[in-house]
């Protein structure tokens, strides 16, 4: 079973045609996981037998209700892969962190309970920057994950994993979460597609906690139709999370391309700067060109806040990493290392447990709430973030949709950015503003780079208009 250029929605009809059975498809996927993860270290190694244990046992039942001519499933059978900071109820769930490296989910997200009852299958845990801190996956501690186009480059981050899973044909899709760019730019680096909804789009219920105004749970896909499967399946409101909401984005696979195509695309100017290489400027206008040619309407927009909102983010982000982190103390999570007193235990348990980057980040967090520092950093950039969303609001009255790039560069060698920590967060420049206006943005490969590193164009949209960046991203690929 040939798994390359296989989609979700061509697998689906192959199982309906009954071309091949749910089992055989779950025994290619596992053989290409064997076959390529030693050498990308996608998955986690760990529990990759137990989840193949499930997903067999799974797909024999799938193929008997098939045989019976009882209905399964949208998603059944269709291999995914998940980040390893979203719980599967038994299964190891670690954020790629010494100091989870025991843990056990003891329960399913409110995401991978909406996967199991469309009948998905889940082939493993994905790797990722420590609790999803980073944008090379190099931090993480259980080693680099390596780009599918060149192991000599990294795959993104910090959903590196999952990106690279579905690029090397691992899995049909897989679910990341994004914090600052976290699912966009190893989509980018990795030539797959990456959706982050609409904060409150989806459920963070079993999510591990980051920077909880932020975080949102959403799909890779190889195809923008297939991020938007995957999306319909997981939206929706949670009584569980009070951040959720309730929107309908019932006929969102099936966009009405006619209504596409009467959507003003807006180009901000303020993403077309100094750091961006121009190779991908390049690519980006060219894309710009296509979609003139099909006949959408472009406009200049302005974002002026733009220029703050790295600054701003890395406020944000580590104080609320600060306080969400501060639970793993050696009691109820952690490395529980041998200690004479609490404070030792603390100690120990932080020091062995967390890795540089977060460990860089706690610090800067837990300073910038500290009393005489709170009003002058923390609160000055929460007015920025207004500031921020409000140019998103002024923007979306004059266009649709925002065009832009995803990242400032080509995927990057393992090690060149490890040294400098402000080269290394460069790489979200482009991405953050979404996340800090929390609205929904998506990554779309450039077509037409064979044999060229990939490059991937960003589309954002106001709140809960998903369907607005995904029907301009299924009109581009189809065209």
């Amino acid at each position: 079973m040939d798994l390359k250029g296989l989609t979700i929605k061509k697998f689906s009809e192959g199982l309906k045609k009954k071309e091949f059975s749910t089992e055989e498809g779950v025994n290619a996927f596992i053989k290409t996981i064997e076959e390529k993860n030693s050498e990308l270290n996608a998955f986690l190694k760990f529990d990759l037998e137990v989840h193949k244990e499930r997903a067999l046992e799974k797909a024999k039942e799938l193929d008997k209700t098939i045989a019976a001519g009882k209905p399964v499933g949208k998603l059944a059978g269709v291999g995914l892969g998940i980040k390893d900071v979203i719980l599967i109820e038994g299964t190891r769930a670690t954020a790629s962190s010494k100091i989870l490296e025991k843990y056990t989910a003891s329960y399913d997200a409110t995401v991978i309970r909406k996967l199991k009852d469309a009948d998905a299958l889940f082939l493993g845990k994905t790797n990722l920057d420590e609790f999803a801190m980073g944008s090379s996956t190099e931090n993480s501690a259980f080693g680099v994950t390596k780009n599918p186009y060149d192991t000599n480059l990294v795959a993104g981050g910090s959903s590196g994993g999952s990106a690279a899973a579905v690029a090397s044909d691992m899995v049909l899709g897989a679910l990341g979460s994004d914090t600052g760019g976290s699912i966009r730019q190893p989509a980018a680096f990795c030539g797959v597609v990456g959706l982050k909804p609409t904060y409150g789009a989806v459920s963070r219920y079993g999510l591990m906690a980051m920077a909880s105004s932020l975080d949102q749970i959403g799909p890779f896909g190889k195809t923008v139709e297939d991020a938007a499967i995957l999306f319909s399946k997981i939206a929706g409101n949670d009584p569980y999370d009070a951040t959720s909401y309730a929107i309908d984005y019932k006929n969102i696979t099936e966009p009405d391309f006619k209504e596409i195509k009467n959507l003003t695309i807006g180009v901000p100017d303020e993403y077309f700067v100094e750091g961006l290489e121009k190779e991908v400027g390049d690519e980006i206008h060219r894309v710009i060109e296509e979609l003139k040619s099909q006949g959408f309407k472009f406009k200049k927009i302005s974002l002026p806040h733009t220029k703050y909102a790295l600054s701003c983010y890395y406020i944000v982000q580590p104080a609320e990493v600060s306080t969400n982190l501060s639970r793993f103390d050696g009691i109820r999570y952690g490395t529980r290392e041998k200690a004479k007193n609490l404070l030792e235990l603390y100690k120990k348990d932080k020091s062995e447990g967390f890795g540089p980057e977060s460990k860089h980040r706690i610090i800067l967090g837990t300073f910038v709430l500290s009393s005489g520092y709170y009003d002058a950093y923390y609160n000055k950039a929460q007015r920025v973030r207004a500031l921020i969303k409000q140019d998103f609001d002024e923007a979306f009255k004059d266009v649709d949709v925002v065009l832009t790039p995803v990242t400032p560069t080509l995927p990057f060698k393992i090690g060149e950015k490890t040294m400098d920590p402000l080269q290394m967060y460069l790489s979200d420049i482009f991405t953050v503003p979404a996340n800090l206006a929390g609205i929904p943005g998506i990554s779309i490969p450039v077509k037409g780079r064979v044999g060229k590193l990939p490059v991937g164009f960003q589309l954002m949209a106001p709140r809960w208009r998903e369907a607005d960046i995904l029907g301009i991203g299924m009109y581009y690929e189809r065209n």
